[in-house]
């Protein structure tokens, strides 16, 4: 049986917040979804799969979640993939369906994180990046005083100064751009733009690392409605919204992550393989592109964005990244005519923050307002695909290629016209509306098997026991 294509059809994102434990994950999951399920034109009943992302959570949190949607016995599946999480869910999902087992999938990723850096939830446990940190103190010692994460992510960035003549500048610049483009997506943790002097001067993390080239920790979700080709041409009045996964890969680490290069420890191969599959399926060469397109690339730090900018080929080759954010013919910024390629209009994890569970699904709802014209005050007007890049230590490389499901270019499409066709009633590519109504409970939940019970607070449930 040949393997059947697979749309997005419709997502939903919770504003990301700083994690002050104001909204458990119950709530978060259940806005995302209710709005991912509204954007498609489908209720719950319509669903057939589940996939639920999450990183810091018992086991059968998903179920919590879903069923406030309905308890309609489909197989729901909970999983963790560090912070490739929610893109290994998506993986997950477009698997099952394109192979013909399912229709329709509801993927749901969040995250309610602690304060501060990230942290084991199993101290007693062996970390699954023991031997990568091994590696790390090895060859480039470790500080006491930083973060881990920092630790991997700058070591790579000073490996790549010295072999490839980049500056702390460079690695600055990437994020003056994305603290730029974070001004005009609502859903970001901060909006704050930033000059490049005011970058290097915050505090230092990790040397070349500083603050403002860190993503923050955060709470938020994000959901994907995932539907096969013959659910589509059943219902031909929702191609209009539907985006095609045209490629996508998943990849683990390589041999050459224990090589002692801090570049290739923090998944260089894993990306090159994922980016090189992704392509191949979509039919797409960058390097051959004429067409400016988004990428929503895995900016945890600043220090990943230029060794990954040439792992995924969207450089002349290794160690030329850095020249990209040199010259105004090549900058990726959107307020560069001459880009070639717009790294991170949502403006990236650095200001977005970064939910583990909900990131790579948000940075998939990124890429479908863009393509679908949504995204109107930070469009890469014209675009023919979004390219996805997400990424796990220890490890795990999703690369998704996008493109509209009519094979047409992105256009701008004016805030009235997609409240008019919005399931939500607002643009949610330019506008965010916390919380679910009554009346949007009832258009996307089960008609028949909802259940109450799993719609009370924590209050109301306490009260209930009492």
């Amino acid at each position: 049986m040949s393997v059947q294509p697979v749309y997005v059809l419709g997502v939903g994102v919770t504003k990301f917040i700083k994690p002050r434990g104001q909204v458990d994950y119950p709530e978060m999951g259940y806005e995302a979804g209710v709005k991912a399920m509204l954007d498609a034109g489908i209720t719950y009943d319509d669903v057939d799969l589940g996939v639920a992302c999450y990183v810091y959570g018992d086991s059968t949190c998903g179920q919590r979640v879903f069923y406030q949607f309905g308890m309609t016995q489909i197989p729901i599946y909970n999983q963790n993939n560090n912070c490739a999480t929610g893109s290994t869910g998506l993986h997950l999902a477009r698997t099952l369906l394109s192979a013909h087992t399912f229709n329709v999938a509801l993927v749901v990723g969040w995250e309610k994180m602690a304060p501060g850096s990230l942290k084991s939830a199993f101290p007693k446990h062996t970390s699954p990046l023991d031997k990568f940190s091994r590696m790390m103190f090895e060859t480039n010692g470790v500080d006491m005083k930083a973060p881990g994460a920092a630790q991997f992510f700058g070591n790579a960035a000073r490996e790549y100064i010295t072999l490839h003549g980049a500056t702390k500048d460079d690695f600055a610049e990437v994020a003056r751009v994305a603290h730029e483009h974070s001004q005009w997506n609502p859903y970001s943790q901060f909006r704050d733009v930033y000059t490049k002097e005011q970058i290097l001067a915050s505090p230092n993390v990790f040397d070349p690392l500083t603050k403002l080239q860190c993503c923050p920790t955060s709470d938020g979700a994000a959901a994907a409605v995932l539907v096969t080709k013959s659910f589509l041409d059943k219902h031909p009045e929702m191609r209009v919204r539907a985006v095609l996964i045209a490629g996508q890969a998943m990849t683990t680490d390589a041999v050459s992550a224990f090589s002692r290069s801090a570049v290739d420890l923090i998944g260089y191969d894993m990306t090159a393989r994922a980016a090189s599959s992704a392509y191949e399926q979509a039919s797409f060469d960058p390097k051959n592109a004429t067409i400016p397109f988004p990428v929503e690339l895995h900016d945890c730090f600043s220090g990943n964005v230029i060794p990954t900018l040439d792992a995924l080929h969207l450089t002349p080759g290794r160690g030329a990244a850095h020249n990209l954010y040199r010259s105004h013919e090549t900058l990726p910024s959107l307020l560069n005519p001459k880009a070639k390629i717009v790294v991170n209009p949502s403006g990236g994890l650095i200001s977005k923050g970064h939910p583990l569970g909900a990131t790579g699904i948000a940075q998939c709802a990124e890429l479908v307002w863009q393509l679908r014209g949504w995204a109107n005050n930070r469009l890469v007007e014209g675009a023919e695909v979004g390219v996805q890049h997400n990424i796990g230590l220890g490890g795990a490389a999703v690369v998704t290629v996008y493109r509209r499901a009519d094979g047409g270019r992105a256009s701008r499409v004016g805030d009235e016209e997609v409240k008019r066709v919005s399931g939500v009633g607002y643009n949610p590519a330019v506008e965010v509306r916390s919380g679910v109504s009554d009346e949007m409970r009832r258009k996307a939940c089960s008609m028949d098997r909802g259940v109450e019970y799993m719609l009370q607070t924590k209050r109301e449930g306490e009260r209930a026991v009492l």
